[in-house]
């Protein structure tokens, strides 16, 4: 993707999220609102919605297997991989929740997890790993797990702005 489309889209995707937190819901957050507004951009590309990856280099579909990989990583690798937990888990609950029948379906091992608890979980172990943003993140991750619902309803607000977007000349 182009530098200045990759830009557009953070600008859409920042509209949309500070309107949905702020006007829809009242949650007057910046640092929240931001980040979650980033994670819609990255997540455009699905190698970055499954980018976490396994030693072996297979790449890891299952909230259950991402977690089992954290734990065999240490300092910023395992703070990394659960805070992609966490943000896997508000894309899909959050943006996309038809799609939690498939991604938890009774042949797969997310089956029996909640994501929303899963999520609020791996949000609160990333914001206890110390990382080297001087603990600014930690503040916003921490946040992302205490207030996990009200960011789900959020997203879920901005999938209805862009489709509302979408539908109208």
């Amino acid at each position: 993707m182009r530098a200045c489309s990759q830009e557009s889209l953070r600008h859409f995707f920042a509209g949309l999220t500070e309107h949905a937190f702020v006007s829809r819901l009242g949650v007057a957050d910046p640092p929240l609102i931001d980040y979650v507004a980033e994670m819609l951009a990255r997540f455009v590309r699905a190698d970055v919605v499954y980018r976490i990856r396994d030693l072996a280099g297979r790449r890891l579909e299952e909230v259950a297997c991402m977690l089992i990989e954290a734990e065999e990583r240490i300092g910023e690798a395992r703070r990394e991989v659960h805070r992609h937990v966490g943000d896997y888990t508000l894309f899909w609950t959050g943006l996309y929740p038809e799609a939690l029948p498939k991604l938890q379906a009774p042949h797969r091992r997310d089956f029996l997890l909640d994501y929303c608890a899963q999520g609020k979980r791996a949000y609160y172990i990333a914001s206890t790993i110390p990382a080297g943003d001087g603990g600014a993140q930690s503040d916003v991750l921490r946040r992302l797990s205490h207030d996990f619902e009200t960011c789900v309803q959020g997203l879920g607000e901005v999938r209805r702005q862009w489709e509302r977007q979408v539908e109208s000349p």
